[in-house]
């Protein structure tokens, strides 16, 4: 477990902050990010209507530390979101549009899962004690999301990972768009479905097939990837929502415009909130291929965690809402 001071994740499925990934006395470089305006967004569209919905954990899954509760009730207004994770193709037209480089390229390294290495021990350049199924990979980018020997060539309809909260407002910055807040995010999750702990229903994922892409086996050291993956999935895997929205839950986590306030539901407004306005960590919503019941049980609707604006990682994307 990552402690709070850490700015990471509480669970083993979310990387530690991008501080804690380094071994005393290396350092990175980083200059600041440029980039344009004017983009085209190339994920398709799924509209979700206005409404009212009791936001917050109704299962009793619920991780004391994250704040999921109390439930409290939530007016959205109608809005626009992408139907699934923005994947590496449309990444690299914002990219190769604008010439922009991810924080994890600047800074000259990423988190990676230790399975998904592929790169010299020389290019392990820490291991977070409290999560050392964790690494920090010289050269891990989204180009290269397991380092060095690694590459996205085939992986085009792959949620993009790698990227930090600021690289994702940078992408919508140019593409004309912006992160989803919280309760947007839960509300598109939980598909019409009011309570439900999943996006289908309150079934467990793996009844009757497998409904998404998390863990399984013995973590940390075996994925058996019964459900087919053993790291990403392509976007359009399992079946979408009621919103049509695929994978709101496991594959990649997915980051939302909102500071983290783990007491923020206390006072929460009640109608289209935008999250605290203080917090020097930024919000992560669905889980990941990482997660597994026995540990991190974050793959649910009302599941949160958080990490600070600059981490990336490899099981953390992002997707869009419009304007």
């Amino acid at each position: 477990m990552i402690s709070e001071d850490s700015g990471g994740c509480g669970c083993g499925c979310g990387a530690p902050a991008r501080s804690a990934l380094l071994s005393i006395g290396t350092r990175a470089e980083r200059t600041s990010p440029t980039h344009g305006r004017g983009g085209t967004h190339g994920i398709e569209q799924a509209a979700v209507p206005a409404g009212t919905f009791e936001m917050g954990d109704s299962s009793g899954d619920r991780n004391a530390a994250d704040g999921e509760v109390p439930l409290h009730p939530v007016s959205l207004s109608a809005f626009s979101i992408d139907a699934t994770s923005v994947t590496n193709e449309a990444f690299a037209a914002f990219v190769d549009a604008t010439g922009y480089r991810t924080e994890a390229e600047q800074f000259g390294y990423s988190a990676v899962f230790h399975l998904a290495v592929s790169a010299p021990d020389d290019d392990i350049l820490g291991v977070p004690p409290q999560t050392p199924w964790w690494r920090g990979v010289r050269g891990a980018d989204w180009r290269r999301p397991g380092g060095a020997g690694s590459s996205v060539d085939d992986l085009g309809d792959h949620p993009v990972v790698h990227i930090s909260w600021n690289d994702a407002v940078a992408y919508c910055e140019w593409a004309g768009r912006r992160l989803p807040t919280e309760a947007e995010w839960e509300y598109a999750a939980r598909g019409g479905l009011a309570g439900a702990k999943y996006p289908w229903g309150d079934d467990e994922v793996d009844a009757g097939g497998w409904r998404a892409n998390i863990f399984q086996g013995s973590f940390p050291t075996l994925n058996t990837a019964e459900d087919g993956w053993a790291i990403t999935a392509p976007v359009r895997s399992f079946t979408p929502n009621g919103f049509g929205l695929w994978q709101m839950v496991g594959n990649v986590w997915e980051w939302c415009a909102d500071r983290f306030d783990a007491s923020y539901y206390l006072s929460s407004p009640t109608s289209d909130p935008t999250g605290p306005t203080r917090g020097d960590s930024r919000l992560l919503r669905g889980g990941s291929y990482l997660c597994h019941i026995s540990y991190c049980n974050r793959y649910r609707n009302s599941a949160r965690s958080q990490n600070t604006p600059d981490s990336s990682m490899g099981n953390a994307g992002f997707r869009t809402v419009a304007l």
